[in-house]
């Protein structure tokens, strides 16, 4: 990263950055109140940094180690950002005081099916509705969601979203498969999910980036902390740095897949605080693959410090069409609400003794 002075002009700034664009490389300028700090996007061997340190106006040309730069704690300290990155969706902030929690069913079957979860959602206290349109499957004999009809159903299901979305006052949330849904789904979506299976995908990370819309970003059942930082930073290094981190569990070891789909990594959610000024939430549904233990991971995770949950929430889930098993009821989902703002609050409480 290269630190400007804090007195550094407008002029100085921009010579900086065309002197890392002479070398092949983007820079990614960030303006804080005191000082400007310009991150360097791209191969950085090619930088002479000593160079860099001479130019007017630059306070410090400094390395970053890590293969993560943009997302870490210390390029949004050395410009002077926020400690945690708020991300505002209409009236909803992720990553605030308050625990958000995003629900829905797993796959939106009908416009009544998705109207009658939606409500119960609301009514047990949900912030944010989630549905999947396009749905990923290990399976081609699955039902691979309504989008997989056409582009005319999979917009009249993304209406059905909209409305529900507005009726509930409730921002919407659904998953792009692939680079040729994201524009379509960016017409009717507040927030754009990124599935565990699209993780490395960088052609569609940086499309969904571009759109300037708030991202849920899973983390792949196979991916490090490492890994899924440095794949992060690919949309945050297209100026969009409303990326939400999503912990929702990695391969089981031996036999553990007969009684949880994956292991829900909680040690996840405090390192990545720890490491990056993105919001952290996890999603117990994928994780347990059983509803009995949805809940008790769901308190897990909020005592781990995430600062929501997006769960799989159905009106009747022996009916569901995909992860019936995983899905809970709307009065478990109260539960869960209730129970989980009660251990935040404990929580806090403590924190202040």
């Amino acid at each position: 990263m290269i630190i400007m002075k804090s007195d550094a002009t407008k002029e100085q700034v921009r010579h900086v950055v065309k002197e890392v664009e002479k070398y092949g490389l983007r820079a990614d300028v960030s303006a804080g109140d005191y000082r400007t700090v310009i991150g360097l996007v791209g191969d950085e061997r090619k930088i002479p940094f000593d160079h860099f340190a001479i130019l007017p106006g630059v306070k410090e040309a400094r390395m970053v180690e890590t293969p993560y730069k943009l997302v870490t704690r210390e390029y949004a300290k050395m410009a002077g950002e926020p400690e945690r990155r708020i991300i505002k969706v209409g009236n909803v902030e992720i990553g605030g005081d308050e625990l958000v929690f995003i629900a829905g069913p797993c796959a939106v079957e009908s416009k009544k099916q998705l109207f009658t979860i939606a409500e119960g959602c609301k009514k047990a206290g949900a912030h944010i509705l989630r549905g999947g349109i396009f749905k990923a499957r290990s399976s081609v004999h699955s039902f691979q969601g309504l989008g997989s009809a056409g582009e005319e159903e999979a917009r009249e299901a993304l209406q059905w979203m909209r409305e529900a979305g507005d009726k509930f006052e409730m921002p919407v949330i659904t998953e792009s498969r692939g680079e040729g849904q994201i524009d379509l789904i960016a017409e009717y979506a507040d927030i754009i999910q990124i599935g565990a299976r699209n993780m490395y995908d960088q052609d569609l990370l940086t499309a969904v980036a571009r759109k300037k819309k708030p991202i849920l970003f899973k983390r792949h059942f196979g991916a490090g902390i490492e890994e899924f930082l440095s794949f992060a930073e690919y949309m945050v290094a297209e100026d969009n740095k409303d990326v939400i981190l999503c912990e929702r569990g990695i391969l089981p070891l031996g036999k553990g897949k007969s009684y949880t789909r994956y292991t829900l990594d909680l040690a996840a959610v405090p390192v990545l605080e720890k490491e990056t000024y993105l919001p952290v939430m996890v999603d117990p549904s994928h994780a347990a693959g059983r509803r009995d233990l949805v809940l008790p991971l769901s308190f897990a995770a909020i005592a781990a410090g995430a600062c929501g949950l997006i769960v799989e929430v159905h009106h009747n889930p022996v009916e569901a069409l995909v992860d019936s098993a995983q899905q809970i009821t709307p009065d478990d989902l109260k539960i869960l609400i209730d129970t989980a703002k009660t251990i935040r609050k404990d929580m806090a409480g403590k924190k202040k003794k």
